[in-house]
C-alpha cells in the first residue's frame, strides 16, 4: 500500500520541471505554464532579483555622474584663470588625452620655442595615446606666442596647448 501514495507524486516529473526552469533563465521569462495530458504544470520565477540588481547598478551609474562635475569643477576654474592672463590670439587645443613631448626624441631640439614662426601644418609637438606618437599641427601661420604645456605633461582633451598670434 505504501505505493498507492507515491502514485499522485509520480504524474509530476522533476526532470521536466527543471527543464521549464532552464527556459525561464535561458529566455528571460517570469513564467510559463505547459499542460500535457490533463497535468498542468505553471514555473514561475519571483521578481525580487531583478530590483536587487537594479539598485545595485544605480550606484554604480551615479558614481561617473558625481565624479564628472567634481572634476570638471577644477579644470573649468583652472581654465578660466589661465584665460585671463593667456596672451591673445589662435589657441591650438588638444585633440585628445594624452602625454605632450616637445621634441621628436630626448635629444634633438624642441619643434618650436616661444617667438618662433610657424606656418600652418606645421608640427608644434607631439602627444603620445595609447603607444601612437600624434604630431599636433599649427592650425594657422604665425607667431608662437605661448606654450601652455611642458615636456611630458599629461594632457586632457580640449586642453590648450601653444597660442599663435
Amino acid at each position: 500500500m505504501a505505493s498507492t501514495p507515491k502514485a499522485p507524486a509520480d504524474p509530476i516529473d522533476a526532470r521536466l520541471v527543471r527543464k521549464l526552469a532552464d527556459i525561464l533563465t535561458d529566455t528571460g521569462l517570469t513564467e510559463i505554464e505547459v499542460e500535457h495530458s490533463g497535468l498542468k504544470i505553471r514555473v514561475a520565477r519571483t521578481l525580487t532579483a531583478a530590483p536587487a540588481q537594479y539598485v545595485q547598478q544605480a550606484p554604480m551609474a551615479d558614481a561617473p555622474i558625481q565624479a564628472a562635475p567634481a572634476s570638471a569643477a577644477p579644470a573649468g576654474a583652472a581654465a578660466e584663470a589661465p584665460a585671463a592672463t593667456r596672451a591673445a590670439g589662435d589657441v591650438v587645443k588638444s585633440p585628445m588625452v594624452g602625454t605632450v613631448y616637445m621634441q621628436p626624441s630626448p635629444e634633438a631640439p624642441p619643434f618650436v620655442k616661444v617667438g618662433d614662426t610657424v606656418t600652418a601644418g606645421q608640427t608644434l609637438m607631439i602627444i603620445e595615446a595609447m603607444k601612437t606618437m600624434n604630431p599636433i599641427p599649427a592650425t594657422k601661420t604665425g607667431k608662437v606666442v605661448e606654450i601652455l604645456v611642458g615636456d611630458g605633461d599629461p594632457v586632457e582633451f580640449g586642453e590648450p596647448l601653444v597660442v599663435i598670434e
